[in-house]
């Protein structure tokens, strides 16, 4: 059957087998029932909850902990064991926790589907659970209805459908039955179809059921959503390097250590065993164990701040993943916009003027800037605009304001009646109707009787402008009727046309006083009062956001199901576009080539009209180029597009169910700017994420350099395995998490998106942290030999006492390290060394359970460490200043390189 939507009704019926006015039998609709399947749509099969949990413990990094823990179970690390897999544990069970809540999409897609149906079978209309729809049924919509299945409209009467939450159509959408359509239509252009999940706002209608379940509009974004797949974060992917090379290198550096040992000799049972254990213990620290734990408490921490700035984030990683965003493809309604419709400017005595405020009752009209005296002919305007109408304002208990209940369109001629100055109860009160001429497609107006308190009728009338014009053979000017003539209308239509173009809707207001015998008036011999011009506004605070966004070298494109002129129209607004700018439709995404979408997408600033599939395509041609790719909407269109993308981030007012569960993270004020707010914090974090790495890496090679140099050199082992896990213990914690929620850079959105594939550890970078390791080292190693010449000393107490001296520099050289990594430009003393007032009580905690390990007998006779003289320990903190000492001479030096 060709598609619905291009043929004609009784050519749609006939291929149905069905009847409009009997529909279906029941054994007829139980036959198919059976053959289509119940108007569902289908999940698809979730792995076993055991397999989801054991999918945490997959990644490189934690498989070579589990590995360390393993080996240190065998030579008798029982303690390390124990806290190497708690973290690994505790890592797996918030990652389970979060994937657990993320995976509901196609759960919440089920929800728009209406729990109940109005259907014609057997010749009689019965209510009916909707899943038992099959094609065929004939189905009946009234206002407020949601429609159950994918419907082509068999009649209708002034039928509107809100679209929004399928299209991203701003307006509802009038619909008709009696036309054939292209068979390329794009799916907010079929006017004779009603999708599944779509709301009827306006009129009443009936239609012949043409898809279920799968097979509907809405079925087939549930398919794109399962076949979309969440792309891994860049942090992710770079932790997974970062493992590859801690194995390779630091297994290799034990195994040329522990060879160098043996080499040396005694070859005997006993030396073999505990030169294995310093072997394996060094590899133990230099894995930092801590560093999946630090990762996920920072991102935590993260997620924390985000909720204060209106951003709520529901998978850990997204966080960090902001923090490289290059492309956001934005939505228009409701995102940009207010998602609300607003008159904007006003056509009347011949003048047009402005009207202020956005959503809400607050704003004025304006002319030339300056508030404008009421007229007599605007005020009779604003009164007509506001009495024919079928919306209402109510009383909000919860926000204790006043807010509209209706069709948008008249909702917003309500408010500007309030912002004009008329009373809208008064006005009501002051016209009691009598009768209405409701709206048609046909007419393209609606009229409504009225009779003033002095008992004479009115007919009050608005609607399309052309219709409205051809109507009239009067106008008011200052509340003096005058003819209407050619000059008038060309007048009239020109202002109609201007504000066309600048993608307004346009309804005209006219009024005729009728006489008593006038029971049933004829839209006709009107008197022309104004043009009402409206919109749904942007939001004030986007256009500084998208700024933003440009100043940090951010790309946004507005992607939207709306007509070209509209979205051209608001971004111009925002400032979203500029000149040589390319804007480009469905239908002509539809005849681009992947390949030639490819080679455009960078020049395309808007993509109007566009459907789930096109939105796909334009994020995937996005990501192809290389660029991290953010994507925001709240219709059930944007849900596959918003799980495909590197980050999805949906409306959390406006937002379908759908929408939030495929997402990262949801806005909890629809609010673009909170988007760039959370792009700072996500670069934020990323920058401490580095902070933290570098500060582990950069000791762990101290460490492993000090053990390296010294069996290179022959000298006996500077550190027993009990003493490196203490060191790594100590510094991968409070130091490393203090780090992980050090204060933001001030300039941290003045630089470009970092690149997706850049390393964790930029090569530059890695120097400085191999100079940083090797002076933690070589003031070790410095320590290691004062404590083996101090005087009076021989033999084990010799030994012991120099690698107390080494022991005591590595820690508190890490410690006074850690306050070199909050920054890799400035100066420890210009970033302010009290600004981060987490890591001065880690600083402080660490060195104090430092000294009871020194000073404690019991606890230093267990790591095998003797206490040192004040004078031995004031060489050892002069010591530990050394890698301060060379970190701010390679910062004076990089500092002078990029003057």
């Amino acid at each position: 059957m060709p598609e619905p939507y291009a043929s004609a009704v009784e050519e749609v019926v006939a291929a149905l087998g069905s009847n409009v006015t009997r529909g279906l039998s029941s054994a007829e609709a139980a036959k198919r029932l059976d053959e289509y399947g119940p108007n569902e749509l289908k999940e698809a099969p979730r792995e076993p909850l055991w397999k989801r949990f054991l999918s945490q413990f997959t990644s490189l990094i934690v498989l070579v902990l589990i590995g360390a823990a393993i080996v240190s179970l065998f030579v008798g690390e029982g303690v390390d064991t124990i806290a190497i897999l708690a973290i690994v544990l505790m890592n797996g069970v918030l990652g389970f926790v979060q994937e657990e809540r993320a995976e509901k999409s196609l759960a919440a897609l089920k929800k728009l589907a209406a729990p109940k149906a109005r259907v014609i079978r057997d010749g009689q209309t019965q209510m009916i659970e909707s899943h038992l729809l099959v094609p065929g049924d004939i189905v009946e919509i009234e206002t407020g209805d949601f429609v159950p299945a994918d419907v082509r409209i068999v009649h209708q009467m002034n039928l509107q459908l809100g679209e929004a939450p399928l299209t991203g159509e701003s307006t509802p959408v009038e619909k008709e039955h009696d036309i054939v359509l292209g068979p390329k239509t794009p799916l907010g252009d079929r006017r004779n179809m009603a999708f599944m999940g779509t709301i009827a706002t306006y009129g009443r209608g009936a239609g012949i059921v043409a898809a279920t379940g799968m097979n509907t509009e809405v079925g087939k974004i549930a398919g794109l959503l399962q076949a979309a797949s969440a792309p891994p974060t860049p942090l992710q992917e770079r932790l997974e390097s970062v493992g590859k090379i801690l194995i390779w290198a630091t297994g290799i550096i034990c195994v040329v250590i522990f060879i160098l040992d043996i080499i040396r000799g005694p070859f005997t049972t006993k030396n073999i065993s505990e030169m294995f254990m310093v072997a394996v213990s060094l590899a133990v620290a230099a894995i930092p164990e801590g560093l999946p734990a630090v990762v996920t408490i920072a991102l935590a921490l993260g997620v924390q701040r985000m909720v204060r700035r209106h951003v709520l984030i529901r998978k850990l990683p997204s966080v960090e993943t902001l923090g490289c965003v290059s492309v956001i493809c934005t939505d228009k309604t409701g995102t940009l916009t207010q998602n609300v419709m607003t008159v904007r400017k006003l056509y009347v005595d011949g003048k047009v003027l402005d009207v202020t405020g956005a959503s809400g009752l607050q704003g004025e009209v304006t002319g030339g800037g300056a508030k404008t005296a009421p007229t007599p002919t605007l005020e009779r305007m604003l009164t007509v605009g506001a009495v024919c109408n079928n919306a209402k304002l109510a009383f909000n208990e919860e926000t204790q304001t006043l807010k509209t209940v209706g069709d948008p369109t008249e909702s917003s001629l309500l408010v500007a009646a309030v912002k004009g100055g008329v009373d809208w109860a008064k006005a009501a009160e002051a016209y009691e109707r009598i009768d209405e001429i409701p709206f048609d497609s046909e007419r393209k107006a609606m009229s409504v009787m009225v009779r003033d308190r002095a008992g004479r009728p009115f007919l009050f009338t608005k609607g399309a402008p052309d219709v409205v014009v051809q109507r009239c053979t009067g106008i008011e000017f200052d509340g003096e009727d005058v003819p209407l003539v050619e000059s008038h209308k060309a007048e009239i239509l020109k202002a109609n046309q201007d504000f066309a173009a600048g993608a307004l809707r346009v309804l005209a207001a006219a009024y005729k006083e009728l006489g008593e015998d006038d029971e049933e008036p004829e839209e006709n011999n009107l008197v022309f009062l104004g043009l009402y011009a409206m919109m749904d506004p942007p939001r004030a605070e986007a256009r500084d956001a998208i700024a933003q966004c440009k100043h940090a070298g951010i790309r946004t494109v507005m992607v939207t199901g709306d007509h070209k002129n509209t979205a051209v129209a608001v971004a111009k607004e925002l400032g979203l576009w500029a000149e040589g700018d390319e804007v480009v439709s469905g239908v002509e995404i539809d005849e681009m080539s992947d390949g030639d979408l490819l080679k455009r997408v960078e020049k395309i600033r808007i993509f109007a009209r566009v459907s789930a599939e096109h939105k796909m395509r334009v994020v995937k041609a996005w990501r192809k180029k290389g660029q991290v790719v953010a994507v925001t909407g709240d219709g059930v269109n944007d849900a596959p597009a918003i799980k495909e993308a590197d980050i999805g981030i949906s409306m959390g007012i406006t937002g379908t169910d759908v929408t939030k569960e495929a997402s990262d993270m949801v806005l909890t004020d629809d609010n673009f700017a909170s988007i760039v707010a959370a792009v700072e914090e996500g670069r934020s974090i990323y920058a401490n994420i580095k902070k933290f790495i570098h500060f582990l890496l950069s000791c762990n090679i101290g460490e492993v350099l000090a053990m390296f140099i010294a069996s290179l050199v022959g000298w006996p082992v500077p550190l027993r395995a009990a003493q490196l896990l203490w060191i790594n213990l100590i510094t991968d914690g409070f130091p490393a998490l203090a780090l992980g929620v050090d204060p933001a850079e001030k300039d941290v959105m003045k630089h470009r998106p970092r690149r997706s594939d850049e390393f964790v550890i930029p090569a530059a970078q890695f120097g400085i942290m191999s100079i940083q390791g090797l002076v933690v080292a070589a003031a070790a190693l410095a320590a290691f030999q004062i404590g083996w010449n101090h005087r009076g000393l021989t033999g084990e107490a010799q030994y012991e006492y120099a690698q107390t001296m080494a022991f005591a520099t590595l820690v508190i050289a890490q410690l006074f390290h850690s306050f070199d990594c909050r920054s890799f430009r400035r100066s420890i003393f210009s970033h302010g060394l009290f600004a981060n007032p987490s890591l001065v009580a880690a600083f402080v905690g660490s060195f104090i359970l430092q000294m009871l390990v020194l000073y404690v007998t019991p606890v230093g006779r267990f790591f095998q460490i003797v206490p040192v003289g004040v004078q031995d320990l004031a060489i050892v903190v002069a010591l530990s200043l050394s890698p301060v000492a060379a970190t701010e001479i390679i910062k004076f030096f990089l500092r002078m390189k990029r003057q």
